[in-house]
Protein backbone atom coordinates (compact mmCIF):
# COMPACT_ATOMS: atom_id res chain seq x y z
CA UNK A 1 0.00 0.00 0.00
CA UNK A 2 1.44 3.18 -0.78
CA UNK A 3 1.03 6.38 1.13
CA UNK A 4 -0.28 9.77 0.13
CA UNK A 5 2.24 11.79 2.57
CA UNK A 6 5.51 12.96 1.92
CA UNK A 7 8.89 11.03 3.29
CA UNK A 8 10.69 12.19 6.51
CA UNK A 9 13.44 13.13 3.85
CA UNK A 10 11.18 14.86 1.22
CA UNK A 11 9.38 17.21 3.81
CA UNK A 12 12.69 17.98 5.37
CA UNK A 13 15.53 17.85 3.23
CA UNK A 14 17.92 17.91 6.17
CA UNK A 15 16.91 14.58 7.13
CA UNK A 16 17.65 13.07 3.77
CA UNK A 17 20.17 9.87 4.72
CA UNK A 18 23.30 10.26 2.63
CA UNK A 19 26.23 8.11 2.12
CA UNK A 20 29.17 9.46 0.66
CA UNK A 21 32.69 9.62 -0.45
CA UNK A 22 34.42 12.40 -1.29
CA UNK A 23 36.75 13.00 -4.04
CA UNK A 24 40.33 13.44 -4.02
CA UNK A 25 39.81 17.29 -5.26
CA UNK A 26 38.08 17.74 -2.36
CA UNK A 27 40.51 19.51 0.18
CA UNK A 28 38.68 21.75 2.46
CA UNK A 29 35.79 21.53 4.83
CA UNK A 30 34.04 24.46 2.56
CA UNK A 31 34.43 22.47 -0.27
CA UNK A 32 32.82 19.41 1.43
CA UNK A 33 30.19 21.56 3.22
CA UNK A 34 29.73 22.66 -0.79
CA UNK A 35 29.56 19.09 -2.22
CA UNK A 36 27.20 17.76 0.64
CA UNK A 37 24.54 20.10 -0.76
CA UNK A 38 24.36 19.72 -4.54
CA UNK A 39 21.48 18.08 -5.08
CA UNK A 40 20.35 18.78 -1.42
CA UNK A 41 17.86 22.22 -2.36
CA UNK A 42 19.93 23.85 0.10
CA UNK A 43 23.46 26.26 -0.60
CA UNK A 44 25.31 27.77 1.98
CA UNK A 45 24.70 31.41 3.15
CA UNK A 46 26.46 34.52 0.81
CA UNK A 47 29.99 34.40 1.93
CA UNK A 48 29.70 38.57 2.94
CA UNK A 49 27.07 37.27 5.58
CA UNK A 50 29.34 34.58 7.19
CA UNK A 51 30.77 35.29 10.51
CA UNK A 52 34.56 35.50 9.94
CA UNK A 53 35.55 32.35 12.23
CA UNK A 54 32.72 30.32 10.08
CA UNK A 55 35.00 31.23 7.09
CA UNK A 56 38.19 30.48 9.00
CA UNK A 57 35.88 26.78 9.62
CA UNK A 58 35.94 26.30 5.46
CA UNK A 59 39.47 27.19 4.93
CA UNK A 60 40.47 24.49 7.52
CA UNK A 61 41.57 20.97 5.72
CA UNK A 62 39.50 18.11 5.45
CA UNK A 63 40.35 15.83 8.05
CA UNK A 64 41.05 12.42 6.65
CA UNK A 65 38.33 10.29 8.91
CA UNK A 66 35.32 12.88 7.44
CA UNK A 67 36.05 11.88 3.74
CA UNK A 68 33.53 9.37 3.88
CA UNK A 69 30.41 9.59 5.88
CA UNK A 70 27.54 8.00 6.01
CA UNK A 71 24.83 6.33 6.43
CA UNK A 72 23.77 9.49 8.76
CA UNK A 73 21.38 12.37 7.64
CA UNK A 74 22.87 15.16 5.92
CA UNK A 75 21.91 17.17 8.78
CA UNK A 76 24.23 14.88 10.71
CA UNK A 77 26.80 14.76 7.74
CA UNK A 78 27.20 18.80 7.81
CA UNK A 79 27.48 19.00 11.95
CA UNK A 80 30.06 16.33 11.51
CA UNK A 81 32.40 18.79 9.38
CA UNK A 82 31.45 21.74 11.22
CA UNK A 83 32.70 19.73 14.83
CA UNK A 84 31.42 20.68 18.08
CA UNK A 85 32.69 23.83 18.33
CA UNK A 86 30.06 25.63 15.63
CA UNK A 87 26.10 24.19 15.30
CA UNK A 88 24.31 24.20 11.85
CA UNK A 89 21.99 27.54 10.97
CA UNK A 90 18.78 26.50 8.77
CA UNK A 91 16.92 29.33 6.84
CA UNK A 92 14.40 27.02 5.78
CA UNK A 93 12.45 29.89 3.73
CA UNK A 94 15.39 30.69 1.64
CA UNK A 95 16.99 27.13 2.00
CA UNK A 96 20.15 28.58 2.90
CA UNK A 97 22.93 27.14 5.73
CA UNK A 98 25.62 28.52 7.73
CA UNK A 99 27.50 27.28 10.86
CA UNK A 100 27.73 29.83 14.15
CA UNK A 101 30.26 29.32 16.50
CA UNK A 102 29.48 28.09 19.97
CA UNK A 103 29.46 29.94 23.30
CA UNK A 104 32.95 28.53 24.49
CA UNK A 105 30.52 27.48 27.64
CA UNK A 106 28.61 25.21 25.38
CA UNK A 107 31.97 24.27 23.30
CA UNK A 108 33.54 23.47 27.15
CA UNK A 109 30.22 21.35 28.32
CA UNK A 110 30.23 19.15 25.36
CA UNK A 111 34.04 17.92 25.98
CA UNK A 112 33.34 17.31 29.35
CA UNK A 113 30.53 15.07 28.38
CA UNK A 114 32.98 13.39 25.65
CA UNK A 115 35.64 12.77 28.60
CA UNK A 116 32.83 11.25 31.00
CA UNK A 117 31.87 9.25 28.25
CA UNK A 118 35.24 7.86 27.58
CA UNK A 119 36.73 7.55 31.46
CA UNK A 120 32.77 5.21 31.86
CA UNK A 121 33.85 3.15 28.63
CA UNK A 122 37.33 2.87 29.48
CA UNK A 123 36.19 1.40 33.20
CA UNK A 124 33.79 -1.23 32.26
CA UNK A 125 37.22 -2.57 30.04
Amino acid sequence: MYSAAPTQAQAELLEATVTVQLPARIQTIGEAVRYLLQRSGYRLAATESTAPETLTLFALTLPAVHRHLGPMTLRDALETLAGPAFHLVQDPVHRLITFEQCAVKQVAAHETMNMANVEVAQDDD
